[in-house]
């Protein structure tokens, strides 16, 4: 099956996720940009609070496609052991390059949540969202650089995957949710009408509308 877009897919992923409904300690969490109108959907048939999870990989200096970390939302850091010990990358770069990927993580935390406070997760069932799953890598790093913010559950929830992939965030996530798992997989757009770009407008509008829900006031900390 293919979704018409988005939006659609986030209304058909939480027909997965019913028995969240309607309860004080769920939230959404969205990855922008391509998650976020599938959180928005997913919130909205929940009644759940919907906020962004931002991440921004730590690339390896002159190899910037090999991950050896990220941070994310909340300060948080984490690192490859495998590639940091590996490489014997030393600690002033990774804190050199750490310090510039948060800039661009400040930059767009100020232009998506303006003067909103974050969600605060902690004790809370946290239902991790994005648009699907090729590697998983951003998800994984997600999902550990959440944990580290305290939620009760952390669930991963996507419309389309990879087979293996789902079986891999097992791993680290308390619960993994994937609408469709297609073999072959390929990749992720061959599964929407429509898979344009999600832009920054777009996000800002979306997290806008979610803000003025009642059940975010709760969650705000």
């Amino acid at each position: 099956m293919r979704y018409r877009d988005r939006l659609d897919a986030g209304q058909q992923l939480a027909a997965h996720l019913r028995r969240y409904a309607n309860r004080p300690d769920v939230l959404v969490l969205a990855l922008p940009r391509g998650g976020v109108p599938v959180g928005f959907a997913v919130a909205q048939v929940l009644h759940a609070p919907l906020d962004v999870f931002l991440i921004r990989k730590l690339g390896v200096p002159g190899h910037e496609e090999l991950a050896m970390g990220a941070i994310a939302s909340g300060g948080v850091r984490v690192l490859n052991d495998d590639v940091v010990h590996f490489l014997q990358i030393p600690l002033t770069v990774i804190d050199a390059v750490a310090a510039q990927e948060h800039q661009e993580l400040e930059r767009r935390t100020r232009h998506y949540r303006r003067d909103r406070p974050p969600l605060d997760v902690q004790g809370d069932t946290v239902i991790l969202v994005d648009d699907g799953l090729a590697t998983g890598a951003t998800m994984r790093a997600a999902v550990v650089a959440l944990r580290q913010q305290q939620p009760t559950r952390i669930v991963v929830a996507v419309p389309i995957a990879a087979s293996t992939v789902c079986h891999e965030l097992e791993a680290v996530a308390d619960e993994v949710v994937c609408a469709e798992i297609p073999e072959p997989f390929y990749a992720v757009g061959l599964w929407y009408e429509d898979f344009e770009q999600t832009s920054d407008a777009e996000v800002c509008n979306l997290l806008a509308q979610a803000a003025h829900r009642p059940a975010a006031l709760s969650h705000t900390g």
